[in-house]
């Protein structure tokens, strides 16, 4: 088979001898894992007195991702074929710690940013939360985020994989279950909608973190 022969003829396998030291790991065919990751998010404006690249939160978990185009499907005679229709976007969601620490407050943050695109005190959309009047932010678009990247890392740590969205905003914010019954730490899990993303391997990566 020739994926078996490319595979165990490359020196990336690192092939050794039992008898004069101990197997490697290749990090040359290592997969990726799926508790190495960091979350990148720029805030689209000051939030809660926090600016922006200001936020460090503890990423827990981060839900499935994607992005899917409709069917268009078109009928000759006996022939049916298939073309890209409209672009359907799926949601992200995430789940963070719920930190008692000032700096970095999922709870506080995040629910201030979702009241940015829909205040559910006051019945208003897109508007500056504490504000006296509610300054309209919809043609700003300050309720979206310019940017949130999902960077995967290697076996040492290092940018290996991206994944950026575009404007994007929290559409559902809720608590994790409290119970006396387990020892585990609280958790706030928030649902983003983007408009647009990309994804791309190592270069480049380091460059579009803004630092």
């Amino acid at each position: 088979m020739a994926f078996g022969t490319e595979f165990f003829g490359n020196p990336a396998n690192n092939p050794h001898n039992p008898k004069e030291a101990l197997p490697k790991l290749s990090y040359a065919l290592d997969s990726v894992r799926t508790h190495q990751f960091e979350v990148h998010i720029e805030l689209p404006v000051t939030i809660d007195g926090v600016t922006q690249n200001g936020l460090t939160l503890a990423a827990k978990q981060v839900g499935t991702y994607g992005y899917a185009v409709a069917d268009i499907e078109v009928h000759r005679a006996n022939d049916k074929l298939f073309y890209p229709g409209k672009p359907a976007p799926e949601e992200l969601t995430i789940t963070f710690d719920n930190l008692l620490a000032k700096e970095g407050d999922a709870y506080q943050s995040m629910w201030q940013w979702f009241k940015r695109g829909y205040n559910p005190v006051t019945g208003d959309m897109m508007t500056e939360t504490g504000t006296a009047e509610g300054a309209d932010l919809g043609g700003g678009n300050q309720f979206k985020a310019k940017r949130m990247s999902v960077i995967l890392l290697k076996g040492n740590l290092d940018h290996i994989k991206a994944t950026e969205f575009y404007g994007v905003y929290p559409k559902s914010w809720k608590t994790g279950e409290f119970n006396y019954a387990t020892g585990e730490f609280h958790t706030i899990e928030v649902t983003f909608k983007y408009d647009f993303m990309d994804s791309f391997s190592q270069t480049g990566i380091a460059s579009t973190l803004g630092g």
